[in-house]
């Protein structure tokens, strides 16, 4: 019934992965720069929040040019599973409870970016000539 739209499917790939990583970029934004204010703001930047900071802030601005997708989204895929299984399953088993539920959407939405590529937007498109 609306298998007209499929042909917008590698599109809206570039727009998932553009829009992922100005989410993701947020939380580095914050512990990196302390803007927005969060509880998040002003983690030491030697602290495992502080080196995630710098992976989040580097892998969204990454993740939104497209540019180096692949390996940019396996990385942060562990990153989060870490996060998920060191930070938030400890507090509870259902997510919900734990307050893990972006870890885990974010950890499986690298690992499709990982598998799919970037899609056609994106600088890693334009590297391979398409």
């Amino acid at each position: 019934m609306f298998s007209f739209l499929s042909r917008f499917e590698p599109y809206l790939l570039s727009v998932l992965r553009a829009v992922t990583g100005l989410l993701f970029v947020q939380h580095g934004f914050t512990k990196l720069l302390g803007w927005p204010r969060t509880p998040m703001s002003d983690v030491a930047m030697s602290s495992l929040p502080g080196i995630a900071g710098l992976f989040e802030f580097a892998g969204g601005l990454l993740l939104i040019a497209g540019l180096f997708t692949r390996p940019t989204a396996f990385v942060l895929s562990g990153m989060m599973a870490v996060a998920y299984f060191t930070v938030h399953a400890p507090q509870g088993f259902f997510p919900i409870v734990n307050g893990g539920e972006l870890a885990a959407t974010y950890c499986f939405v690298f690992l499709y970016f990982c598998v799919a590529g970037p899609g056609p937007w994106s600088l890693d498109a334009k590297r391979a000539g398409r």
